[in-house]
């Protein structure tokens, strides 16, 4: 996958040379400046940090949709199941905890890079002596920077929604820790339709980012 896409948007972006290490800072910069020395271009990176990204939204809707099943299952058990549905409960809220900082990682990357390769696309444009040229690659990089907008609009609207739902959860879990009586259990089923509704908007969110993130990768090969 990743020999195809490098392949692809090296076809697809024109105009982009060698990045000078003078321009980057930062543990990050470097890290960038280093992969492109050894032949890795940060427009290859960023193609790469996107499909990252999305994978990390697929692997992080369906372990809130799993979250989801254990809460509804919560309500279903019998008092002396208490102690370990609770434990049950509380390593989903963990490994929702663990995807959801995968999925802002993910992004960040994605954004580092993705800032760093259009500033040197913009200064590069002047070294042209061609301007018919020059006008090409601006235009394709004003084309290449709205559909990267329309991406990262829909991750960090995706990403956003994660938070209301971890903090309904985590208030779910401390209050069965502190209540492991079947009143705790009884007085949860009520919130089970509000989970369900805000969930089943992030997935969406989420899908429609993963959606937006493999239309850019697809665009990135034209």
């Amino acid at each position: 996958m990743h020999r195809n896409s490098a392949a692809a948007i090296t076809i697809g972006l024109v105009g982009f040379g060698i990045v000078s290490l003078g321009g980057l800072g930062g543990c990050a910069s470097a890290s960038m400046a280093i992969k492109e020395k050894f032949g890795y271009a940060k427009r290859e990176q960023l193609v790469d940090g996107v499909q990252k990204a999305r994978d990390a939204q697929e692997k992080a809707k369906e372990q809130f949709a799993s979250a989801l099943d254990e809460f509804i299952a919560v309500t279903q058990v019998d008092g002396g199941e208490l102690e370990a549905t609770y434990k049950r409960l509380q390593r989903e809220l963990d490994r929702s905890e663990d995807r959801a900082d995968s999925v802002r990682g993910r992004i960040t990357s994605v954004e580092r890079v993705g800032s760093a390769l259009f500033r040197e696309w913009e200064q590069e444009l002047n070294e042209y002596s061609s301007e018919s040229l020059r006008t090409s690659s601006r235009e394709q990089l004003l084309s290449t920077q709205r559909r990267y907008d329309e991406l990262l609009a829909a991750m960090n609207k995706a990403e956003r929604k994660m938070e209301p739902v971890l903090s309904a959860f985590r208030d779910q879990v401390l209050f069965l820790k502190h209540n492991l009586n079947a009143r705790a259990i009884a007085s949860l089923e009520g919130t089970v339709g509000e989970l369900e509704q805000e969930i089943g908007a992030l997935i969406r969110d989420m899908e429609a980012s993963i959606a937006e993130a493999n239309a850019f990768i697809d665009s990135m090969g034209t």
